[in-house]
């Protein structure tokens, strides 16, 4: 009966619990130290009821004996990566809100205001931008101040509609329990663009502060590796929108092969005197058709995919589109499509019987056998990816 009573108890106090400030660290011994006397400083001033954490990632430099000896929470995360101990700081997080920093002193844990002040207006998630607040000279690189950060923010904000300047700035704060709903997965720097996406996509409210940037107290060099965590951010934010990284390309490949297949079947098109349009651009134009429809199909495949394991909620125009669009309308389209494949074939072969099986006219018989043959191809691809979809809409 005691223990019990001693685990409601500190059940209670948990939950009792404002503010977790979660700080990642590996091999921070020059820095952590100064970060969580910020933060303490920052919660005894403000007269919050918090706590700090920090989430070890394998430190062999003193780290976790500085923090402790501080009053600091210390877990242990074996595995390594900046969103793997991320991940595990949330999970174990007292606070009902939690704000999470580098442990490299590049941010003020003592100026925690704003976020706070963000979070208890109801906000989900409370994002740092450094562009709108200050950066200190030499605290971050050329590369990432005008070519990464702003790149990649400017990709997220067109893929999915949120207005966060900054993508990537390492100081942000979060409800708890609505984060930990996410279930966020990434285990590398790519978990800053996750946090931001799932929770756009989960309709949960976010705002940004600005935000000022130090340069960090350590001497040694930074952990990020900026070309290779650049590309896993991109690749998040790709594999995370269907529409860009399929279908927009792919209705543009397949509104330009039809188009040149449909003014280059009657014959050569004359550019110029010397520039003609024959044949061969007809075959390219079929290519292209073909890919662009490829396109379309994974993203529809990828779309009815993410939908229904929960990934990326459904969108109310997707899914009247769908209705529309079922399998047996697919179905039926493709074999008028296939009809009219078969018919060209069967047409060059009169043509080609009529001449006793031999030599046969370049022009004409060309451009007939290769809307024939890019029309059933085509009729495939649509009857195959509609059962495919069908396929994944069953439940088990």
């Amino acid at each position: 009966m005691l223990s019990s009573n001693v685990r409601l108890l500190v059940s209670d106090q948990a939950r009792a619990v404002e503010l977790t400030i979660l700080m990642p660290c590996l091999n921070e011994a020059e820095t952590i130290g100064t970060c969580i006397l910020k933060a303490k400083d920052y919660l005894a001033r403000s007269n919050i009821n918090g706590e700090i954490l920090v989430a070890d990632n394998g430190s062999s430099d003193g780290s976790i004996e500085i923090a402790e000896r501080l009053g600091a929470r210390v877990i242990r995360v074996p595995v390594r990566g900046y969103g793997t101990a991320l991940r595990h700081g949330i999970e174990h997080a007292h606070g009902k809100f939690v704000i999470m920093g580098d442990s490299d002193d590049s941010y003020d844990f003592s100026e925690l205001d704003p976020f706070v002040a963000k979070l208890r207006e109801g906000n989900g998630l409370v994002m740092g931008n450094r562009f709108k607040g200050r950066i200190e000279p030499g605290a971050m690189p050329l590369l990432h101040r005008w070519l990464g950060n702003p790149v990649l923010s400017f990709l997220g904000r067109l893929f999915f509609k949120v207005h966060v300047g900054d993508f990537h700035c390492g100081l942000r704060g979060f409800d708890t329990q609505k984060v930990r709903n996410l279930n966020l997965q990434s285990t590398g720097m790519e978990f800053a663009s996750e946090m931001v996406v799932r929770t756009q996509l989960a309709g949960i409210p976010i705002t940004e502060v600005p935000t000022n940037l130090n340069k960090d107290g350590r001497s040694r060099s930074p952990h990020l590796r900026a070309w290779s965590d650049g590309w896993r951010h991109l690749r998040f934010l790709l594999m995370f929108s269907p529409r860009w990284l399929f279908f927009y390309p792919g209705l543009a490949l397949l509104c330009i092969g039809i188009l040149s297949s449909t003014l280059l079947l009657p014959g050569p098109m004359h550019i110029t005197p010397t520039v003609v349009l024959d044949i061969h651009t007809l075959i390219v134009g079929g290519v292209i058709t073909l890919i662009g429809m490829q396109c379309i199909s994974f993203a529809i495949v990828v779309r009815r995919y993410v939908a229904a394991r929960y990934v990326v909620p459904t969108s109310p125009l997707v899914e009247r589109f769908f209705r529309i669009i079922t399998l047996e309308r697919v179905l039926l389209f493709a074999l008028c499509l296939a009809l009219v494949g078969c018919g060209g074939m069967i047409w060059c072969f009169t043509q080609w019987a009529a001449k006793d099986f031999g030599p046969l006219q370049y022009g004409i018989m060309m451009r007939v056998l290769t809307i024939s043959i890019i029309s059933i191809a085509l009729a495939l691809q649509l009857a195959f990816t509609a059962f495919l979809s069908a396929i994944i809409e069953i439940e088990v």
